[in-house]
């Protein structure tokens, strides 16, 4: 068996950038956030809609938990169609998938049609996620260029979930919670316009190599199961049979793809993506942020209307600061202090600014405001987000070869998704049961303490998301390398260049 392409550096002439390549990050941002957002921007509008269409409590779930499924286990698939059928092509078929998926739930007449409504916006998403990445990834070929981009990118990524609390905020009480799903389809079409006008054709080489069937379907029922378990741990309890099995069944399946990546000529993901340094080092940090910043959305939400009183268009403006730092660090770190710095250095910062935001937070008890006890963890955690997520995703994608740059931005798209998956789970899995321990030891209190009982709930996550980003910082800290080698540093790329040329 050869060397897989993707540790091999091509010698061609330095890529013409394209001159429509800030249009192209514009249109690949609309994509992403559009992504992004809809994991939460459904989340506020299922009172609406179960009162709407009459589903039960226990259904609910499968709202969103169809996308999730069909999203985080068809993202390696979504990845490497892009690097086989083109980019471009592959980007716009995702953008009519999406809207038409999405335009389909906000007509649902009922429950069945909603749930599969959204789990055809997850395979849609599982094709377009990682193809707007790639797109983002073959057009900036500049490193300066590349790592201002990256941090519009990455502000995108970390923001998109709070974004999308203030807009389901919005559409469920000015409009109706359909317009949750509506909304895409507006999105969607702006984006296939600019795509159309905007985005070059990027040129390739060589034979096309042949789709990995076994790999895609083990790797596909591997991360299904990994995501179906820990959903299912999140309802049911972890010595449940439905949780246990999928992940049992997810470890043997995820072995036998890596055994069968390390025989096949046509490997779905070449395990020299994965065994180099420090872009497993930023897929880790990915996983990582991904299962914290869960516990951040959820339980600060849960904290702000339940114990609070907020509206949810209040809610979502409440996340607004930590937006507005997210986009200032994701902007200082990839202009000013990664280019310096590096990610060894800017990733364990921003776990450790993490770390102090959530320590913040379990500080909150029923008596709480918003200004003086939830305002300053947020800030915190806006920063954390904005160092770690740019850095991350930059040092993911640099110096893979072109014709794996969608599979190695699929890979970012699932380590967000499968951490996001597991710190769901293991962080409501604590709150429940730091609540009961507390309804427990204060029976005496009556429902007075139903109140102190789930603000107990809340800052024992908070205490576990701050222990996840500081395992994150340590981790960061020793396996990034001090200064990146080979294909990862920046002069490298310049001189021999992964990216493809892209037509203007």
């Amino acid at each position: 068996m050869t060397s897989s392409p993707a540790a091999q550096p091509t010698t061609a002439a330095p890529a013409t950038p394209s001159r429509r390549r800030w249009l192209t990050l514009a249109i690949v941002g609309i994509a992403q956030l559009m992504v992004v957002l809809d994991a939460t921007v459904v989340n506020i509008a299922l009172p609406s809609a179960q009162a709407d269409l009459g589903f039960s409590d226990g259904d609910r779930q499968w709202v969103v938990t169809a996308y999730s499924l069909a999203f985080g286990s068809l993202l390696l698939l979504g990845g490497r169609l892009s690097d086989l059928f083109g980019r471009k092509r592959t980007f716009i078929a995702g953008l009519i998938g999406f809207a038409a998926a999405s335009a389909l739930g906000g007509a649902a007449p009922d429950f069945g049609v909603l749930v599969a409504a959204r789990a055809l916006q997850g395979v849609f998403g599982a094709l377009l996620a990682p193809t707007a990445l790639a797109v983002l990834t073959t057009t900036f070929t500049i490193p300066r260029e590349r790592a201002r981009a990256f941090g519009v990118f990455g502000a995108i990524a970390g923001a998109g979930g709070a974004v999308g609390l203030l807009l389901g905020g919005f559409l469920t009480e000015s409009l109706d919670w359909r317009w949750n799903l509506y909304i895409n389809v507006v999105f969607a079409i702006v984006a296939i316009i600019g795509t159309l006008l905007f985005v070059g054709r990027v040129e390739s080489d060589g034979p096309r190599p042949r789709l990995d069937l076994p790999g895609t379907v083990l790797v596909s029922a591997g991360l299904f199961g990994v995501v179906y378990g820990f959903a299912n741990a999140e309802t049911e309890g972890w010595d449940s049979p439905l949780s246990w099995i999928p992940l049992a069944s997810a470890a043997v399946l995820l072995t036998a793809f890596v055994l069968w990546q390390r025989r096949t000529e046509h490997p779905l993901l070449p395990l020299v993506i994965l065994t180099e340094r420090n872009r497993a080092a930023a897929y880790l940090s990915i996983l990582i942020a991904g299962a914290s910043m869960f516990g951040i959305f959820l339980f600060v939400t849960y904290f702000l209307q339940a114990t609070l009183g907020f509206s949810p268009i209040q809610t979502g403006l409440a996340f607004l600061p930590m937006v507005a730092m997210l986009v200032l660090a994701a902007q200082l770190s990839t202009n000013l202090l990664f280019p310096r710095l590096g990610a060894k250095v800017m990733v364990p910062l921003g776990m450790l600014l993490g770390t102090g935001g959530m320590l913040l937070l379990t500080r909150l008890t029923v008596d709480s405001v918003y200004v003086s006890d939830v305002l300053p963890g947020l800030i915190l955690l806006g920063l954390a987000m904005g160092s770690i997520m740019p850095a991350s995703m930059q040092t993911a994608t640099l110096g893979v070869d072109r014709h794996f740059a969608g599979v190695a931005s699929a890979m970012v798209n699932t380590s967000q998704q499968v951490g996001g998956s597991i710190g769901t789970a293991l962080l409501n899995t604590i709150a429940a049961t730091a609540t009961t321990a507390y309804l427990t030891d204060h029976v005496a209190d009556g429902p007075g303490a139903l109140g102190p009982a789930a603000v107990a709930g809340y800052t024992t996550a908070f205490t576990w998301g701050a222990a996840f980003f500081a395992g994150g910082a340590l981790l960061a800290a020793l396996l990034f390398r001090r200064r990146a080698r080979g294909s990862l540093t920046p002069t490298a790329t310049a001189e021999h260049p992964s990216e493809p040329v892209v037509a203007a």
